[in-house]
């Protein structure tokens, strides 16, 4: 580790000095960079393709395989901090998602940058009430891919190879998210009157993260020094269930309440064999037949940020897909 330092210059909580360099351009990394860009901080973001779409005028833009470390820690020099926020399709993380984040924190090895890594909460293994020091203890693939994962993390931390923290968010949902438990097969039918297929009971309790406080919290996360060296849960809304997750966005969209259908197993497992990510969605069921509730009051009490409200992150996040409808 290089004696580099990131440092809180009072601009929001968000480390200024040097480059910030986002891995992955999807809904989490997007948010990363405009929240950047809107301090006029200096934005990379990396990506396989290189692609701009979606990015601020601002931020550069390189292009780099994160499963290479050489070829990462290449594209991330001068970076002050590293935010890790890339993932493949659920049916390629065995393959792929363990090698993206070693490319991640050997970079960070490398250039002494803060690595502040994206999770969700798979590695718990269970349902119920997550406290932020509940132990990891998987029991699904995913599951565990996530629980070794956050174990090289810290381990790396512990050993001082690196710096290194992460924001752990339930599933999240808000402008751009289309791979979710509230993306791309539940808006547009809510808001054209189609009934909603999902996973689970619709009436247990969940936590639900808004996309944006997600983004906006690993950079408050990365920019604090006494944040570093463990994992937070990140500010999410309320606890609902999905139905009433879905009833009040009918309301703000002035549409009749959705229908909610249970997607069976049986289905699920057929329609795996010809569509890879289908497969994978039975071994994550339990988070959705049970209460699955993300409790945050280590990060609320160390640095007092607020969720949005449902209201605000549901009009955005309709307003979002009304457009896209309409494209």
């Amino acid at each position: 580790m290089t004696d580099h330092q990131a440092e809180d210059h009072g601009s929001g909580g968000i480390a200024s000095d040097g480059v910030h360099v986002v891995v992955g351009a999807g809904p989490i990394g997007l948010g990363i960079a405009k929240h950047l860009t809107a301090s006029e901080n200096t934005v990379r973001v990396i990506t396989l393709s290189g692609e701009t779409r979606g990015l601020p005028a601002s931020v550069r833009t390189a292009k780099a395989d994160a499963s290479d470390p050489r070829v990462l820690a290449k594209a991330c020099q001068g970076a002050a901090v590293i935010y890790f926020a890339a993932a493949p399709p659920y049916h390629r993380w065995a393959d792929e998602l363990p090698a993206m984040q070693e490319g991640a924190i050997q970079a960070a090895a490398e250039t002494g940058a803060v690595l502040v890594v994206a999770e969700n909460l798979y590695g718990y293994g269970t349902a119920g009430t997550l406290h932020e020091t509940h132990p990891l203890q998987p029991n699904s693939q995913k599951g565990s891919i996530r629980a070794q994962m956050s174990a090289r993390l810290f381990g790396a931390h512990r050993a001082s190879e690196i710096r290194a923290v992460s924001g752990r968010a339930s599933d999240f949902f808000g402008p751009g998210v289309r791979r979710s438990q509230l993306g791309a097969q539940v808006w547009p039918n809510l808001v054209t009157g189609k009934s909603v297929w999902r996973l689970g009971d619709p009436d247990a309790t969940h936590t639900f993260t808004y996309a944006p406080d997600f983004s906006r919290a690993l950079v408050r996360l990365g920019a604090e020094s006494s944040a570093w060296g463990r994992a937070w849960h990140v500010p999410s809304p309320p606890d609902v269930t999905l139905r009433q997750a879905l009833n009040k966005a009918a309301d703000i969209a002035a549409v009749k309440p959705p229908s909610i259908r249970k997607i069976p197993r049986l289905l699920l497992r057929a329609a795996g064999l010809i569509f890879p990510l289908a497969a994978e969605l039975p071994e994550v069921a339990y988070q959705f037949d049970n209460p699955f509730v993300m409790d945050w009051k280590d990060y609320r009490s160390a640095f007092g940020d607020q969720a949005t409200s449902w209201d605000t992150a549901l009009k955005a996040t309709l307003s979002w897909w009304e457009k896209e409808l309409r494209s």
